[in-house]
Order: structure tokens, then sequence, then C-alpha cells
């Protein structure tokens, strides 16, 4: 348990969080987290979910040794095409793996002529870089012609769709947060 304590306080001071900010976000109070941070108290799994959401990590990660397999590169090679239930665009994880990574690379590829019709809001944010083609975002009622080498950044919160209006194919790089790979 000692560890799952210095995980906490480290995820915490990674964050920038002071004990204060961390109870608003958990609705844990201070003298309880400084007591978890210490290993004086024990811990529910309940209070640990809020602790890890608060923090953006998995609760696994509490689990997980301290020196997990981490891998920072992503070789061309080990790029894997995949699609998302709902979406009929092509993914590609770039990103390395590692505890705590807060953000989520993609390479996206937009079939010719190829349009989201569902309007999309969630938490996070969204950045998007049109390597090759040109792409049509819809975000919060406006819209934004990005063309290659252009890119658009938003709250993910906002009611967002994206379409590729040419024959070609279009890609981007996107990177999210949260992380939900």
């Amino acid at each position: 348990m000692d560890e799952i304590y210095k995980k906490i306080k480290d995820l915490r001071l990674q964050n920038g969080y002071t004990l204060k900010e961390l109870s608003e976000r958990t609705d844990l109070s201070i003298s309880f987290l400084s007591q978890v941070e210490r290993g004086t108290t024990s811990l529910a799994i309940t209070s640990l979910k809020k602790i890890a959401d608060a923090l953006n990590v998995k609760i696994s990660e509490f689990f997980e040794d301290e020196k997990p397999n981490q891998n920072f590169m992503v070789k061309s090679s080990e790029h894997k095409p995949f699609n998302i239930k709902g979406s009929e665009f092509t993914y590609v994880r770039v990103n390395g793996d590692f505890p705590g990574r807060s953000l989520e690379p993609l390479l996206v590829t937009l079939a010719p002529n190829q349009k989201q019709t569902q309007q999309f809001g969630h938490a996070g944010e969204e950045y998007y870089y049109v390597l090759k083609g040109l792409v049509i975002f819809h975000v919060d009622g406006k819209e934004y012609v990005i063309r290659e080498g252009d890119s658009i950044h938003f709250p993910s919160t906002y009611p967002h769709t994206v379409e590729n209006p040419i024959s070609e194919e279009s890609r981007l790089l996107c990177v999210l947060t949260p992380v939900i790979f």
C-alpha cells in the first residue's frame, strides 16, 4: 500500500495540485488526503477511484510496478490502423506508452468525400494538423476550412464534426485529451 500512497502524492505534484485542489476535485477532505499520502489511513476503492479520476489516470496505474515497461518511441513499422465503432475514419496510434501520459496522439485518415454526421461533445481538448488534403470542421456552430499545413485546436466540450469534402484522401495528426486508449 505504501507504493499507492506515494504514487498518489507524486501524481498530485506532477499535476501541480495542492491538497486543497485535489480535495475539491474528489470531495474528499484535505486531512484525509494528507493522511492517505502519508500512509497513516486505509483507503477504500471508491476513494481511490475518485482520486484516479481527479488525477486523470486509470485506477490500475496505482497497482502497476514502479518501473513498468516504457516505450517512448513508436516506429512507423509498428503503426497499426484501426477503426472505432460508429466512425468510418481510420486511426493509427502514434503515442509512447508510459504511466500518467495525458495526451492521445493519433493519425486520422478520412476517405474521399467522407463526412461525420453525428456531432460529438465530451470532456477534453482536440488539436488537429492537416498533413494532406483539406477538411472542414464544424465546431460550436461555426465552419472552419483547414488546409494542408493548417491546424485547429478547440475544447472538446463544443459540439463538433469533421468532413473531407474533396475527392482525395485527407490525413490529420490529432492530439486529444484525455487519453482514451
